[in-house]
């Protein structure tokens, strides 16, 4: 057996043996697939039913499934769940199935998901697909799918839920998976030479980077011998056997030349890929030039390829050497199919051999059997390439998209042999981060390593030398850096990289080397008698190799030799430390192979190891830990780190059996009471693992790592025999591997330990490793070091008194490498950062990159709140030196703090700096309290001020969960997922079309009254009307009826017009469900007539009904119920379509619905396809709607392919010689207007002349032209103006076309001139229809001019232009124009002198001019001179009133200025008193409501979405006047302005941008249509653009907590302008806000609410983005106060935390109470357990008095998380107090929180403004009390050990021990500096204390520590004196 052992010496134990079946197969079996019905067919009939039917067919599926076996397959990969958890994937392929599932460590494996196809699975291979985003800065999704791959086509399945198909246009032999997508191989088709035309080798490596892609040839960047050359990869010998994500490489395989070639793959630059397109014939030179230019030499040399060149690309001369023309037919796999061929290629049966498929062969030229038409035409003649051109123009040719770039090919040194392509090929890394590209010859059992690098300046990859291993089979685990190798003789083996590491043992296996002979149970424990729990979990049992029990074991079974052994055949699925062995017997066990370490503190000891040695050291250091940490039966958890450090001392040339410490930790303590009864257990023989088992136990654990507990043997004191005896036994061994890099190895370690230091969690760590460096320290004689560990731990490490253990005779010490870092002072993380705030220089701190992270970054934090200058921060020498020691091992890392702007404080910059380094509030909690103090202390001060532009991380890290919440696009229709109760009970209720508001937000703004149930009470239209008429006796009951129907009919003028201010009054209300269609309510034009509530309908007859009253009535009901859709819901295409009426009488309502989603954007969705269908079934409608809505989503981008859509139906655009199509009228003003839309302020001169021209277009010969000419007009000026909008007089490049002029022209009339431009022809016969001379017809043209030069000139204050508009002030000119153009010329005028608009009555009527006013007056006084027309002075006062007033509205528009509304609503009066006085008779009823509708859209315009009650009440007065002049257009005018009032529910208001006026321009025209059908002025569609204008301002407070709506005071600031100044006013929200851009500031303020600072004059993106989501803005109740809504006055907060007599309170303060001020379950526990006096805590009532005390101030202020950093402090001076501190650690942190607060720095930052009185985050009382006891504790302790410290001071060695803990306490609390720095300023020496005070002072000693020490340092000169 001797030798057996001697074997497993150099071995390592794998562990967790499982027999492995992948999960796929039985899932399978159960799975009801045909496979499995097949079965039964396949045995005889006599058989199934023989004696014992059931084993037959057992044993006939027996047979079929070793039958199946060689067809499945599977693979397995490593997936990560987002909680990090580890799982293993399994893809398993068998037949037609494919399964995909997953199993992890402690969840058995489960079928993620199973699919099953119609042909056999040919592959199936996960894949990711990048999906780029359109927008800049978001990042693209990755889609993660899994394809199978059939013979016709490929499945993806995205685990997002999407599935594809993609056919394949060729026979594929393999698909790849690469960071790009997918690769696909062609299968390359051999067929005899001579049948085979002479052409051009095809592409073979194609590439589809999305299912939804082309499949697209790659191009191949080959390296020859002299250039490189760029050409498709075409070559048929090249076989890809390898691909990889990270880098993006393949590996190719070439079968001709026998090489491996690794290309990098990467995308195509557009560069290659014209290259590539335009010459494919010169894509290479010519190295064959004494070829014969004849196409036979060209084909024999394709054939036996004499040419081959270097490369492993052949160059294909055909196109160099012959003189045919290139023609396209011969690169034609350029170039793509059209739709009708890939259709007919996608239903080809096969594209293979069988079916040529005509559209395979076109595209990539296969036709390998038969001959493709046009290739034998060029062939044929040269010549002839007609049909060829003709071709081309219907294919463009296919771009690639990726390119491969050859970066290493194997040297032909390596033996060209036929056959010896790799079949296996990964990439692994060994421990020091080397990479390896790896593959396996297996004819040549070689494993060929290829070392390779990532270049500096670009990605591109380095190959270095290659390294042969010889092996049967290999397989990398990744997750341990190395890979398992099966050795001819087939032993396993463990690698790094091509390094050795050690042989693998598998407990159960026999190694080939061991014969079976030897194969005895001669164990010397047999199974049953192990007495201690061996580490079976982890490592498997090895020492139960040679049991008997192993032949009933399942792998055996099957061999038909019981005796021969099974051995290892191959290996698979490697995943993470995990593999498969495949043995000889056709069984699988899989294995884990063990970590290289498992505690955190070993792993971060190596990585410093590996980070600081030169890299082979390195490697030989962690080879040897890898083998003695896993030999078979290694350690147990518990003494990693024991063993650890015995082998590293033992590398280091310690001899650790004869170190007392190190010895301790290998032999056993003595038997403790606590482990005799374990021991007392019987047993036959004992085990090494007995001792093992005490090893770890928790006892020798304790005795071993602290010593204080004075066990023999172990006391700290070393023996003095090992002094003494063993002096020159205890040298160093100078020729251990480690041993000339002590000092580095020292220095490393003990910045790691200054790095755990600062980790909480790490701190036993720190104090394991103290040992070690102590012990090190001594043998290095650093001084320094050793006082600063006996400082840390002062119970655990005695002085340096004592000898060192080594002698100084034996050290080499010109064999160490001695840095020169380590002459300087020991670098302490504390002490230094104490220095930072005692204002005192500091030396650099030194930094390891990658290892001291922490220290890093929080000795950053103090160069953020410290002035220290940042080249201070960390010692560029220390790197450099580093440098010097070991090579290319570290560039000096750039730490940079990026200045913040300077205007934060620095609590911002701080908090902000944190983030962008990764630190998250978990983080901090590990921070030692003294040094998270300043951090926890920005982090309060950012919680009260935050900025609103800050990260969602920052927010967190803050701890304000509202502003985090903000970061999320939430909206109010998701938070409120509640189905909207209905407000009343009737059963119809929900058709109304209202029912989306949301009544939490409507109930809050307008809590006190019904409003906004009484405005759907107005708008509602889907129920009968209650038509009430008298029954006079006198009228028959014929009559009686008819008379109810004209009621009716009156009535139903008012519902048709109702739905136009529905859908202003529900904009944007709603997220439809794709699911279901868009609820679309009736208009319901029916009444019914008390008392019997009879049914009164316009269909019987009895009147006259005009016809097609409906049409436009049901186009707005459309509108307005596709304007409910918000923005931001999800529409598709599909439903869009989905929603399409079946009944044609429904066409009208559906044109509107696509108009509606036009204006809310979601009609780009709808597919051109659609957009084509609409507008071919030549419905009017639809095409109004439709072309309305496409140009308003593609408002201004000047898109070209709606611009072709608009131009078709304008006349006036298409060409002159085009014929003439029939364009409905209303369809081209629809059209025209749609131009003015989609170039709205662009200025594009060709479409402004063409409309200008448009404006005046004559009536045509024919009929053409002649009716409803005014709207046409009108919409041409509105499209002019919308073009040129704002523009002014800065039209480029169109002074010739003179638009002012002409457009005055067309305003006051005038002499025609002469058309120019295209359309002149058409205007040269005078229609037969209107005759008009040559003037130009005012009444025509004026309105659209008018507005045109409104809109050209808007705010642009010219005075010219605006005079121009002035009105008439002679009654002569006043007789010229109608009243109605005043009003248009006033409102022009006015918006022209945009500033000048003022909200008062005087100025409303300054526009009025003198004539009129002076005779308006006195009318009745004087005698009205004879030429002074009454009536037309009246009418035009009028109108020129309500122009002015009109004007207001336009420029208040959604302010809701009082000025304004107070203004606007004294005319309405006015106007309304007229209506029944004696002067409505002069002015006319028609025009005095024309005015008074103005005037009512005028004051809800600046009241919009603010439901003014007065506004309201009118809207409500008007709704109710159903006679008289009441027509159609005015109730559509009043209930506008309902809508417009409660626009969007409240949520929208209107904008007062230039595009926002134009659009209220042309739905406010103020011309309204007479009747239902009426368009001649205006086209009724129109009036929905009023949506354009709206924009959500409303500001709705959401709580965080509870996620409702609720109520927060804000301040909102607006910035300083010419008529006011920076004023601030408090508003209650949810408010409607001001415009934005005349706003600075927004802030939610206290003191309910956290405040929220939202600073809008840096950029209104942040605030314009919660607007867009519903307005909502998260804000948090603070503690102890109730929302407004509970407690509108603010009197029933319970404890208004007052901050001025917090003592007072603290008494009174109940643990219960604490429930009033905060919900935290740990607060609310802590109190219970720890604030409460029990009754066995009686002796303790200060204590709990204090906690309360401290859990009171922590509330109250609101900084909970303080608790622990209260308690710790006071545990702190407590143990002070009892003298019994064993460390020093919280002391440390005690004196740091003090010299925070007393540092400089702080005390200017507390006269900061903005803290407000605010002082640091610990109380003012709790300190002082807190440092005075620990004051007068260490006073204490001096007056009466004053001798130790001066034993210290002199360097004389010391007894007691705790005198000496109280020593190391006294001189870390007073910052006493360490002694080799205080002798070497001699501050023994001094005189006199003026002296002292001087030398100490530049050594950094405090002063209040210096009084205590002088008496001691002074004393022998008073002795002497």
């Amino acid at each position: 057996m001797s030798h057996v052992y001697e074997e497993r010496a150099t071995m390592i134990a794998a562990g967790e043996l499982q027999s492995f079946v992948p999960f796929g197969r039985e899932h399978c079996k159960n799975h009801p697939n045909a496979v499995n019905l097949q079965l039964r067919q396949l045995q005889p009939a006599s058989e199934l039913w023989s004696s014992d039917g059931a084993s037959g067919l057992v044993g006939s599926l027996q047979e079929v499934t070793l039958q199946e076996r060689e067809k499945e397959r599977w693979q397995l990969r490593k997936g990560t769940a987002p909680d990090e958890v580890e799982y293993e994937e399994e893809l398993y392929v068998a037949g037609n199935m494919v399964i995909w599932s997953r199993g992890s460590k402690n969840q058995a494996s489960y079928v993620y998901k199973a699919f099953t196809v119609d042909s056999p699975v040919q592959q199936a291979l996960w894949c990711n697909f990048t999906v780029p985003q359109s927008k800049k800065d978001v990042k693209d999704v990755v889609e993660q799918t899994v394809c199978i791959v059939q013979s016709t086509c490929v499945n993806v399945h995205s685990m997002s839920g999407k599935d594809f198909m993609s056919p394949l246009p060729f026979q594929v032999s393999a698909l790849w998976s690469t960071k790009f997508g997918l690769l696909l191989e062609r299968k390359n088709i051999i067929v005899d030479g001579h049948m085979s035309p002479i052409r051009e080798p095809l592409p073979t490596l194609f590439s589809m980077l999305h299912p939804l892609d082309e499949i697209a040839p790659v191009v191949c960047k080959s390296t020859g011998l002299f250039e490189s050359r760029l050409q498709y990869a075409s070559d048929s010998a090249l076989r890809v056997v390898f691909t990889c994500y990270e880098p993006s490489i393949i590996m190719t395989y070439d079968t001709q030349q026998c090489t491996h070639t690794v290309w990098t793959l990467r995308k195509a630059t557009p560069e290659e890929q014209t290259t590539v397109l335009k010459c494919p014939d010169q894509a290479g030179p010519v190295h064959t030039p004494n070829a014969a230019p004849s196409l036979l030499s060209t084909y024999l040399r394709n054939v036996t390829r004499l040419d081959s060149p270097a490369s492993p690309l052949h160059c294909h001369v055909l196109h160099n050497q012959s003189r045919i023309p290139a023609s396209p037919g011969l690169h034609s796999r350029a170039h793509s199919p059209s739709i009708s061929n890939m259709a007919a290629l996608s239903r080809a049966h096969s594209p293979g051999i069988a079916a040529p498929s005509f559209s395979g062969a076109q595209r990539f030229n296969m036709s390998c059997h038969t001959l493709s038409p046009r290739g034998h035409s060029t062939l044929a003649s040269p010549n002839s390439t007609l049909n060829d051109t003709a071709l081309l123009q219907e294919m463009e040719p296919i771009l690639p998209d990726l390119c491969i770039e050859q970066l290493w090919t194997e040297t032909s040194a390596i033996s060209r042999e036929k056959g010896c392509q790799a079949s296996k090929v990964f990439i692994t890394s060994d421990l020091c981060e080397n990479r390896y590209l790896c593959f396996l010859v297996e004819s040549h059992q070689q494993l060929r390593c290829v070392k390779f690098l990532e270049s500096n300046e670009t990605s591109q990859l380095i190959f270095a030398s290659v390294t042969v291993i010889t092996a049967k089979d290999a397989a990398p685990l990744e997750d341990i850096h190395t890979m398992l190798v099966l050795e001819a003789n087939g032993s396993l083996v463990l690698y790094t990289g091509v390094t050795r590491v050690s042989k693998v043992f598998i407990p159960g296996l026999l190694s080939p080397t061991f014969s079976v002979q030897n194969h005895q149970p001669q164990l010397s424990t047999p199974l049953e008698n192990i007495s201690t729990p061996a580490r079976a979990t982890v490592h498997g049992i090895v020492c139960i190799i040679f049991s008997t029990q192993h032949h009933e074991s399942s792998w055996l079974e099957d061999t038909p030799f019981q005796q021969a052994a099974p051995h290892i055949h191959t290996f698979r699925d490697p995943v993470s430390n995990r593999v498969t062995l495949e043995l000889s017997s056709g069984s699988m066990l899989r294995i884990t192979i063990p970590e290289v370490a498992t505690s955190e503190l070993v792993k971060r000891c190596l990585q410093a190891i590996r980070l600081i040695l030169p890299k082979d050291t390195a490697m030989k250091v962690l080879v040897k830990w890898y083998n003695s940490y896993n030999a078979p039966g290694g350690p147990s958890m518990h003494l990693e780190w024991n063993l650890f450090v015995t082998c590293l001392m033992t590398m280091m040339g310690y001899n650790t059996e004869r170190l007392t410490w190190t010895r301790n930790l290998h032999f056993e303590v003595p038997l403790s009471p606590v482990i005799a009864p374990k021991k007392a257990r019987p047993a036959d023989t004992g085990s090494d693992e007995d001792w093992g088992y005490l090893r770890c136990s928790d006892y020798h654990w304790q005795v071993s790592m602290q010593p204080a507990f004075a066990v023999q043997g172990l006391e700290p004191v070393w023996p003095p025999g090992g002094v003494d005896n063993h002096q020159s036994a205890l040298g160093l061994e100078s020729s251990a591997m480690l041993f000339p890099h002590i000092p580095v190895l020292f220095y490393v370690l003990h910045l790691l330990y200054e790095d755990l230091k600062l980790d909480e969690l790490q701190r036993s760590g720190a104090r394991a490793l103290v040992g070690l460096l102590q012990q090190l320290a001594k043998d290095l004689q650093l001084e320094d070091f050793i006082d600063l560990y006996w400082r840390d731990y002062p119970s655990f490490i005695k002085t340096f008194k004592e000898a060192c253990v080594i002698d100084q005779g034996t050290r080499p010490i010109n064999l160490m490498t001695w840095p020169v870092f380590l002459d300087g002072e020991a670098p302490c993380v504390f002490s230094w950062l104490s220095r930072c705030l005692r204002g005192q220089d500091v030396t650099p701190f030194p930094c390891l990159p990658g290892i001291c992270e922490r220290t890093k970054l929080l000795v950053l934090v103090r160069t953020q709140i410290l002035p220290v200058p940042l080249n201070m921060v960390f010692m560029p020498g220390f790197i450099g030196a580093i440098q010097l020691y070991s090579t290319n091992q570290l560039t000096p890392e750039k730490y940079s703090v990026k200045p913040a702007p300077s205007s934060g404080c620095l609590a911002e910059k701080l908090v902000v700096w944190l983030t962008s380094a990764g630190f998250t509030l978990k983080d901090l909690e590990s921070v030692p309290f003294g040094v998270a103090l300043p951090i926890r202390d920005a982090i309060y001060q950012c919680r009260e001020h935050p900025c609103s532009d800050w990260s969602e991380e920052v927010c967190a890290l803050i701890g304000r969960q509202d502003l985090t919440k903000q970061a999320h696009k939430v909206t109010l229709a998701n938070l409120l997922k509640i189905t909207p109760v209905p407000m009343t009970s009737e059963a119809d209720e929900e058709e109304d079309g209202m029912t989306d508001l949301h009544p939490e937000v409507t109930g809050l703004i307008w809590s006190q009254d019904l409003r906004v149930q009484e405005v759907r009470r107005l708008l509602q239209s889907s129920r009968p009307i209650r038509v009430n008429v008298p029954h006079l006796p006198e009228v028959s009951d014929h009559e009686y009826i008819e008379e109810k129907e004209n009621k009716l009919l009156q009535l139903c003028q008012r519902t048709m017009a109702l739905p136009v201010g529905r859908g202003l009054f529900t904009l944007f209300s709603y997220h439809p469900v794709p699911t279901e269609p868009l609820p679309v309510p009736k208009l319901n034009l029916t009444g019914r007539a008390p008392p019997r509530n009879t049914m009164v309908d316009l269909n019987s007859g009895n009147i006259d009904v005009p016809p097609n009253m409906t049409c436009w009535p049901s186009f707005h009901n459309g509108v307005a119920a596709g304007l409910k859709i918000a923005p931001a819901s999800q529409v598709e295409s599909a439903w869009i379509a989905y929603n399409k009426p079946k009944s044609a009488d429904l066409a009208n309502e559906y044109a509107g619905f696509l108009m509606a989603l036009g204006l809310n954007g979601h009609l780009t969705k709808l597919a051109t396809l659609n957009i084509h269908d609409y507008l071919t079934k030549g419905h009017e409608m639809t095409s109004i709607g439709l072309l309305l809505g496409v140009s308003a989503a593609k408002l201004g981008t000047m898109d070209m392919s709606i611009t072709r859509l608009l131009s078709i139906h304008i006349p006036a655009l298409l060409p002159p010689t085009s014929t003439e199509l029939d364009v409905p009228h209303s369809v081209q003003v629809a059209a025209v207007v749609g131009i003015g839309l989609v170039y709205q302020g662009t200025g594009h001169r060709h479409n402004a002349e063409v409309l200008l021209a448009e404006i005046g277009r004559p009536p045509g010969p024919e009929m053409e032209y002649c009716t409803d000419r005014e709207s046409y007009s009108l919409a041409a000026g509105l499209a002019l103006g919308m073009v040129c909008l704002g523009h002014g007089s800065n039209l480029i490049g169109m002074t010739d076309l003179n638009v002012p002029e002409q457009l005055y022209q067309y305003m006051v009339g005038g002499h025609r001139r002469m058309h120019a431009g295209i359309n002149r022809e058409k205007h040269k016969s005078p229609s037969y229809q209107i005759k008009e001379g040559d003037t130009i017809n005012v009444d025509v043209t004026c309105p659209g001019a008018t507005l045109a030069l409104a809109m050209i000139y808007l705010k642009t204050n010219n005075r010219s232009v605006a005079d121009w508009l002035k009105a008439p002030d002679t009654m002569f000119l006043l007789d010229f124009i109608k009243p109605e153009f005043l009003l248009l010329r006033t409102l022009a005028r006015c918006l022209i002198m945009w500033d000048e608009i003022f909200p008062n009555a005087d100025w409303v009527t300054s526009n009025v001019p003198q004539i009129i006013q002076e005779n308006i007056g006195n009318q009745e006084q004087t005698s009205i001179s004879e030429d002074l027309n009454m009536e037309t002075l009246v009418q035009a006062h009028d109108y020129i009133i309500a122009g002015g007033c009109l004007a207001v509205g336009f420029r208040f528009a959604g302010s809701a200025n009082s000025d304004a509304f107070d203004c606007l609503y004294k005319f309405a009066r006015n106007f309304m008193q007229c209506l029944t006085t004696s002067t409505a008779t002069v002015t006319g009823q028609y025009n005095l409501q024309t005015c008074l509708s103005m005037v009512l859209l005028a004051v809800s315009m600046v009241m919009a979405g603010s439901g003014n009650l007065k506004v309201l009440q009118l809207c409500r007065f008007f709704h109710k006047r159903t006679f008289g002049e009441m027509n159609y257009g005015f109730h559509m005018a009043h209930h506008m302005a309902l809508g417009l009032l409660f626009l969007g529910g409240g949520r929208y208001t209107l904008s007062t941008s230039n595009s926002a006026i134009a659009a209220l321009l042309c739905s406010l025209y103020p011309h309204f249509p007479a009747h239902s059908t009426d368009n001649r002025y205006h086209l009724q569609a129109l009036r929905h653009l009023a949506v354009l204008a709206a924009e959500p301002r409303l500001l709705v407070p959401v709580d965080v907590d509870s996620l409702k709506p609720c109520y927060a005071l804000l301040d909102v600031t607006y910035r300083e302008t010419q008529w006011y100044e920076e004023t601030t006013v408090e508003l209650m929200a949810p408010t409607m806000l001001p415009e934005l851009h005349l706003l600075k500031r927004i802030k939610v303020k206290g003191p309910r609410y956290w405040e929220l600072n939202i600073d809008i004059s840096k950029g209104t993106q942040h605030l314009e983005s919660i607007l867009s989501k519903d307005g909502v803005l998260y804000v948090k109740l603070r503690a102890g106060q109730l929302p407004y809504k509970d407690d509108p006055q603010g009197w029933k907060s319970l404890l208004a935390p007052n901050l001025n007599n917090r003592s007072a309170e603290v008494h009174t303060f109940k643990p219960e109470a604490i429930s009033t001020f905060t919900s935290d379950a740990a607060l609310v526990s802590f109190a219970e357990y720890f604030c409460r006096a029990s009754e066995n805590m009686k002796h303790k009532q200060e204590t709990v008095a204090l906690l309360s005390a401290i859990l009171y101030e922590c509330v109250t202020q609101e900084y909970p998380e303080m608790l622990p950093t209260h308690i710790s402090i006071d545990q702190a001076v407590r143990t002070l107090e009892r003298g019994d501190l064993c460390e020093t650690f919280s002391l440390w942190q005690m004196k740091l929180v003090l010299e925070l607060c007393e540092s400089r720095v702080l005390q200017q930052q507390l006269r900061d403004t903005r803290r407000q009185g605010r002082g640091l985050l610990l109380s003012s009382e709790f300190l002082p009390v807190m440092k005075s006891s620990a004051d007068r504790a260490l006073d204490h302790w001096l007056c009466d050990n004053s001798p130790v410290l001066q034993a210290y001071l002199r360097r004389q060695s010391m007894n007691n021990d705790t005198d000496v803990s109280m020593l190391a306490c006294f001189l870390v609390y007073h910052s006493i500096p360490s002694l080799k720095n205080m002798v070497a300023s001699d501050l023994e020496g001094c005189s006199c204390f003026p002296e002292l005070l001087l030398k100490s002072s530049q050594l950094g000693v405090p002063v209040r520590a210096l009084l205590r020490l002088s008496p001691l340092l002074l004393q022998k000169h008073d002795s002497g004196v």
